[in-house]
């Protein structure tokens, strides 16, 4: 074959050409644009690491604030905009938050100085690393992250129940081998106020709702879920039953059966999901999937019904409360604060008397 033919032309050549020139050029945008954010952030961090030594070795906090003011209006005549006091105030932030190890972390997964403003100013180190690690996960951009500290997602999580030291192990272990457990995807409550639903609505409304607004309630659950369907028919006995939805969720490779109900949870939906979840274990669950798990939402809370059947911890069912308006926020973090304090020391409680009754 001649070597002319070898060469495209006419206008498919000429695609083809420009395709691949512009490949080339995305590609080595999107390195730059990787490689600037990691020196701006580390940039910073160093700036905020430089004026911490400098007010801490003075020991003065006055000293501190006019030594800012005197840094930035010299750094704004030689640089320009970007180095206010306010942003020297960042840099100084995020240079007492994190640690070098912590900083070189966080650029690496690509979190950017908005992330990590956002992130530093999150006072308990166990919930700033959960949402480190839940942002990296699921990839969050820094108007989700926001979002999601505003809803107070930490406390709703089940992780937050747990004493610190699990919680430490639990994170760690996402963070150093990427392993998801459920008590951090799942929540004690979830709010479905984009669904738009009115006043008095039925439990077949609410599936509807969620399903055409698909997307929004996935924001909600966590990113890593997948909409398999609705009102899936399972034949037991010839009787048929149907799950109001299905998911799959990518990290814990898990089916996840979702019950609506109205009202408050009942014993008897616990049996219901039982066989759902054994059916689906026979019947549906694919080589190297885990076994399923099931999400009962209701409208009304009553924690003590859960935590006498114990659909908690390594339970694969799950019970949760759901918001179609969101409540008012005060009173939803008193309520949430109060239910991880009551959590917390039953863990204790229980784990004392395990210990008594071994020896």
């Amino acid at each position: 074959m001649a070597k002319t033919e070898l060469i495209q032309t006419g206008e498919h050549g000429e695609s083809v050409l420009f395709s691949d020139v512009c490949g080339i050029i995305d590609g080595a945008r999107s390195r730059i644009a990787v490689y600037a954010n990691s020196e701006v952030c580390l940039t910073k961090w160093y700036v905020g690491k430089r004026i911490k030594e400098d007010v801490l070795y003075n020991q003065r906090a006055e000293y501190g604030k006019q030594i800012v003011k005197n840094l930035a209006r010299k750094l704004t005549g030689k640089y320009g905009s970007g180095w206010s006091d306010k942003s020297l105030l960042h840099c100084l932030r995020i240079a007492e938050t994190f640690n070098e190890s912590e900083i070189v972390y966080a650029v690496r997964r690509q979190f950017t100085w908005t992330h990590l403003k956002t992130l530093c100013y999150i006072n308990d180190p166990l919930k700033r690393q959960f949402y480190m690690e839940m942002c990296r996960i699921e990839h969050w951009d820094t108007r989700t992250l926001e979002a999601k500290i505003d809803a107070q997602l930490f406390e709703r999580t089940a992780i937050s129940r747990k004493p610190e030291e699990l919680i430490k192990q639990e994170l760690s272990q996402l963070k150093e081998e990427n392993t998801l457990q459920p008590d951090l995807v799942f929540r004690s409550s979830y709010f479905l106020d984009m669904l738009g639903l009115p006043d008095l609505y039925t439990e077949k409304d609410l599936e509807t709702a969620i399903v055409s607004q698909i997307q929004d309630f996935i924001c909600e659950m966590g990113t890593d879920f997948a909409f398999l369907g609705r009102q899936k028919r399972i034949t037991v006995d010839a009787v048929d039953y149907y799950i109001d939805l299905l998911f799959y969720h990518r990290s814990l490779h898990r089916l996840v059966a979702i019950d609506l109900k109205l009202g408050k949870f009942k014993p008897e939906h616990e049996g219901q999901m039982l066989l759902y979840l054994r059916y689906l274990d026979k019947n549906e669950r694919r080589q190297g999937e885990d076994s399923p798990i099931g999400l009962i939402l209701c409208s009304e809370g009553n924690t003590e019904h859960v935590e006498y059947l114990m659909l908690d911890d390594n339970s694969p069912i799950k019970v949760a409360q759901y918001y179609t308006q969101l409540p008012d926020k005060k009173l939803l973090a008193e309520k949430l604060q109060k239910a991880v304090a009551i959590a917390r020391e039953h863990y204790l409680e229980q784990n004392i008397s395990n210990k008594q009754t071994d020896n």
